[in-house]
């Protein structure tokens, strides 16, 4: 059985002291994104993955953020925010696990004062890496815990 995509990366970035790096690829090992400056910090929040779908629902109630405004590494067109801690997503030739969602970050106030309220449940879903390895910008996405139910 070959698997489906579920969605494309979109967009990637790493945090740096300086600021945030947009970038084609990341390489990611089970500490999390190898050059980001949370790397081995807190593993079952190494990875943020954000759904296109949030920044058009900020847009959508007039609030325009730039992307990598919500702080994550992945920007994708599959909104992932129903998936439990445990499923597992194949990326590129890594695997990531989700492990929990977003929490509220009153940091984004700075960009306007109702958007922390506004994603509240719609900010992302943080992942920890599995199998390491790279993503590039425009990789399929694979929802692997989908395809062993049916299995």
């Amino acid at each position: 059985m070959s698997l489906l995509p579920v969605g494309k990366i979109l967009e990637l970035f790493y945090s740096t002291h300086d600021g945030r790096v947009n970038t084609d690829k990341l390489a990611l090992d089970d500490k999390g994104v190898i050059e980001d400056k949370y790397y081995n910090k807190n593993i079952q929040r190494s990875v943020l993955i954000t759904s296109n779908d949030s920044y058009e629902l900020a847009a959508s109630n007039g609030i325009k953020a730039p992307y990598s405004a919500l702080g994550e590494n992945l920007l994708i067109d599959y909104n992932p925010y129903h998936l439990k801690p445990g499923a597992r997503l194949s990326i590129g030739n890594l695997v990531l696990e989700i492990t929990q969602n977003c929490t509220l970050c009153k940091s984004l106030a700075k960009i306007d004062a109702k958007l922390p309220k506004l994603l509240k449940d719609d900010r992302g879903v943080f992942a920890k890496v599995i199998s390491s390895g790279t993503i590039h910008k425009g990789d399929n996405i694979y929802l692997l815990d989908e395809i062993e139910k049916v299995s």
